[in-house]
């Protein structure tokens, strides 16, 4: 445990040079980490993806419990498990010194009772080699996030290669469209969102490929997301949505608080 103006990561560490790490993004509420599990699965995922060492499951389930123990009881923070290649050369090339790991918890602030997005003009790869891998190579994210906030929007929304709805930059998307809730597929190159996992189980829901002008006549949208759980989209791109939550949202959004209140590592 070191107390955060004290914490230093090297400068020669991949994960600040290129980018060469993965990460997880856990919820906590009063001091209690949700789904701890199925992030870590994930994490180690991420990180075979990278070609990175398996992280050890145990010493980072309980480095979160000792951080959160540290931490005030806030009623939802965001703990961030970080893991890279470690320190490396001043180029593409890994070193040796073995990965290193952080583990950070902070408040987290709730996100508003719906969102409007907007469609950013760079599509996703889903061929590309990080496809479905959450590593910090992030930048994409933060000038998609950053085009989205210049026009109103509160997360942005990419389309892949193929047309197609993807992802946003911290979320999924889930949209009704003929009164059926859909998502798009694990194959359209959108991350495997804890809680999308989640709501397809809990609330159900199908999978398949939705064109992105699509995305505009849904008669309801939501995200999902670790942090924010399940909120509807107001509009897209100033196109507003019939109903905001509409009734299977507020059906799926029901449903998750109350599996979730009865399952903290479902």
């Amino acid at each position: 445990m070191v107390d955060p103006e004290r914490a230093v990561v090297s400068v020669f560490d991949h994960g600040v040079l290129v980018g060469d790490g993965v990460f997880e993004t856990v919820k906590a509420a009063y001091g209690e980490p949700f789904a701890l599990t199925r992030h870590l699965r994930r994490l180690a995922a991420s990180a075979a993806g990278l070609g990175l060492p398996e992280p050890d499951h145990d010493a980072l389930a309980q480095g979160v419990l000792e951080v959160l123990a540290a931490a005030p009881r806030w009623p939802l923070a965001r703990i961030r498990i970080t893991f890279t290649s470690g320190p490396g050369p001043l180029g593409s090339a890994r070193g040796d010194a073995g990965p290193t790991v952080s583990i950070i918890v902070d408040e987290q602030a709730p996100f508003p009772a719906a969102g409007d997005v907007t469609v950013v003009p760079w599509p996703r790869n889903e061929r590309g080699a990080l496809s479905g891998l959450k590593t910090t190579s992030y930048a994409e994210n933060a000038l998609a996030l950053a085009y989205a906030k210049e026009r109103g929007g509160g997360e942005a929304i990419f389309g892949n290669l193929a047309g197609n709805l993807c992802e946003g930059t911290g979320s999924n998307v889930f949209l009704v469209l003929g009164g059926r809730l859909v998502t798009p597929p694990l194959s359209s190159g959108c991350l495997a969102g804890v809680t999308r996992a989640l709501v397809l189980e809990w609330c159900g829901g199908e999978e398949e490929d939705v064109p992105l002008e699509d995305f505009y006549r849904a008669e309801e949208a939501f995200l999902t997301s670790t942090t924010r759980d399940v909120q509807p989209i107001r509009a897209v791109d100033g196109t507003v949505l019939p109903e905001a939550p509409g009734p299977i949202t507020a059906k799926a959004m029901e449903a998750f608080a109350a599996r979730s209140a009865e399952l903290m590592d479902p």
